[in-house]
C-alpha cells in the first residue's frame, strides 16, 4: 500500500473523501464526469486541492437496496 504526506494549513486536513453510493450502475464516462464536477465544487467553494480529493463510487444492484420495505428489483 502506498504512502502519502498530508498537509495541513491552519491545523486543518486538506483530505477529502467522497463516497457515492448509487442504486444500479454508472458507465466510465458518467462516473468521470461526476468526478470533475464534485472536485471542482470542492475546490471553489470549500477550497480544497484536486490532489487531495479521493472519489470512490460504490454501485450498489437494486436487488441489495429497498425503499418503503421493498426491493427495488420488485417493481
Amino acid at each position: 500500500m502506498g504512502r502519502f504526506c498530508l498537509t495541513r494549513k491552519s491545523g486543518r486536513s486538506e483530505l477529502v473523501h467522497v463516497n457515492i453510493r448509487i442504486a444500479g450502475s454508472l458507465n466510465r464516462e458518467q462516473k468521470s464526469l461526476i468526478a470533475a464536477e464534485i472536485t471542482a465544487t470542492l475546490e471553489r467553494i470549500a477550497h480544497k486541492p484536486p490532489a487531495y480529493t479521493y472519489i470512490v463510487f460504490d454501485e450498489v444492484a437494486d436487488e441489495n437496496w429497498a425503499i418503503a420495505g421493498k426491493l427495488l428489483d420488485e417493481s
